[in-house]
């Protein structure tokens, strides 16, 4: 955003013009994108479905950006050898154990720059991104020193080859190393967006995903007279679309105008103290629930296997369209948290409820035509992922799992960024551990080991872990409890109370 509303100011500039008084969303929709803007105001009002909308979309047409480019990503290794496949599987769950922790930080963010800025204190908003940034930098580091201090034990840890190991760290330095870039456009990003701007992000995102994929083809297969890098090219092409991306965001940040919350300044990290805690304070939830989540996923994949490789296959094809699905509910969720947010920091709890009822009741709607268009085609679905006649038989049961599933997981998904904007990041983690831990894996277990159930009831399992997640979020957001998390920045270097 800019000191203009114009929304054709090309070719990075600001975000759309608001039509009400309202506010917006901040939750990362993609691991690369960022963008500066100027306060808009946020009076106290009703936020209406359009509002809703508006800001819902760019973030989901980001998700879609990444998602696909990810896809493309092993589709051009793939052409390589089996082991550099596998390599990219192997790293990518290191790069996912960095990405965790700074989408942590980045809730964080939200909760307390939406507060400020709903508050109409841009200073206390320019200290909790200080904060952010400080923390976020901090988590990669470790992650970073953690992992490549030691890659290859680790890597054999998991299983991995002595050949898999010798192609993946080279790769695995190159991608985990450039999450400190990553550390700083995803929390820059969640600031932009905590100050209701979402198509700046989506606009950088689709420029990092062209750069990513046209990088890939040049250095992995040395098209254009340049080296052939096969998997290190791969690496290469994440850290200069990284580069450029934050080299976009900055281009936006120093055009910010000094009244801007993301208009940083030297004070700002020097009075910074009180808000580190409140950032490690929020984001510690949100780590334990992505750490619950990714756990229980493991013992889940184990507990299939138990059905055998068709069962496995069918998961692995069955989980890719799944990520798909759940991109409208995060897209809601960055929508709900900026907008439960500013309303609170206005002084105004009953405009945070509506926003977020508002919310749910779009992702609901959303929903709808998901689960039928999951029930209705299933077979042309799995065709497009599989050839294999087993497969596509066993993954009809669970796409009709999944298609049942799309009210619940849209719903916690929106009440989620709800209970997170409004500071509350402990009911999410305590959802998570719930869902999975008191029902996806013991019901699963239950189901496969004791009374060796056929293996839709394994699938059946994963719905009552969205149906109870969902359900406690409702319970909680009815309640207001969530009033009650009210992160709040006192005087220059004060604590949070």
């Amino acid at each position: 955003m800019g000191e203009s509303p114009d929304p054709s100011r090309a070719p990075f500039g600001d975000g759309p013009p608001l039509e009400a008084p309202e506010e917006t969303p901040s939750l990362p929709s993609a691991a690369l994108a960022g963008g500066a803007a100027a306060t808009r105001a946020a009076p106290a009002g009703a936020a209406g479905y359009r509002e809703i909308w508006t800001l819902a979309w760019p973030v989901l047409l980001a998700q879609i950006l990444a998602s696909g480019v990810s896809l493309v990503d092993i589709a051009m290794v793939g052409r390589l050898r089996p082991d550099d496949v596998a390599a990219v599987g192997y790293a990518t769950q290191f790069f996912f154990l960095s990405q965790s922790v700074l989408l942590a930080v980045g809730f964080a963010c939200v909760a307390l720059m939406a507060r400020a800025i709903g508050a109409g204190d841009r200073d206390r908003a320019r200290r909790a991104l200080a904060a952010s940034l400080e923390v976020a930098l901090v988590s990669a580091a470790i992650v970073i020193v953690a992992v490549l201090a030691a890659p290859r034990p680790l890597l054999a840890l998991l299983g991995a080859e002595p050949a898999v190991i010798d192609a993946t760290v080279p790769y695995l330095r190159l991608v985990l190393g450039s999450s400190a870039l990553l550390a700083v456009s995803l929390t820059l990003e969640s600031a932009m967006r905590a100050d209701r701007n979402t198509r700046t992000p989506m606009r950088i995102a689709a420029v990092v995903a062209a750069v990513k994929v046209a990088l890939n083809a040049v250095l992995i297969f040395g098209a254009a007279g340049f080296p052939r890098l096969e998997l290190v090219g791969a690496g290469l092409a994440t850290v200069i679309s990284q580069v450029i991306g934050l080299a976009l965001f900055a281009r936006e940040v120093a055009r910010a105008p000094a009244s801007s919350p993301l208009a940083l300044r030297a004070r700002d990290f020097a009075h910074a103290g009180g808000a580190l805690r409140e950032v490690v304070r929020l984001a510690l939830p949100s780590v334990g629930e992505r750490l619950a989540m990714n756990l229980a996923l493991l013992a889940y994949f184990r507990v299939l296997a138990e059905y055998g490789t068709v069962a496995i296959a069918a998961y692995t094809v069955g989980i890719r369209i799944l990520s798909f699905s759940w991109m409208p509910g995060i897209a809601f969720g960055a929508a709900a948290a900026t907008l439960v947010g500013q309303a609170l920091g206005a002084g105004a709890p009953a405009e945070a409820r509506r926003a977020g009822w508002r919310t749910l009741r779009l992702a609901l709607g959303v929903a709808v035509g998901l689960g039928a268009a999951c029930a209705l085609a299933r077979e042309p679905l799995a065709g497009l992922f599989t050839q294999d006649a087993a497969t596509t038989r066993t993954l009809g049961p669970f796409l009709l799992c999944l298609a049942l599933a799309q009210p619940f997981l849209q719903a916690h998904f929106a009440l989620g960024g709800a209970h997170r904007g409004a500071g509350d990041t402990m009911t999410p983690f305590v959802a998570a551990a719930l869902g999975n831990w008191a029902l996806r894996v013991p019901l699963a277990c239950w189901f496969a080991f004791v009374l060796h159930a056929d293996l839709v009831w394994v699938w059946y399992a994963l719905l009552l872990d969205h149906l109870a997640r969902s359900a406690w979020l409702a319970r909680s957001f009815r309640r207001e409890r969530w009033r009650a998390a009210r992160p709040v920045l006192a005087g220059p270097g004060a604590s949070i109370r």
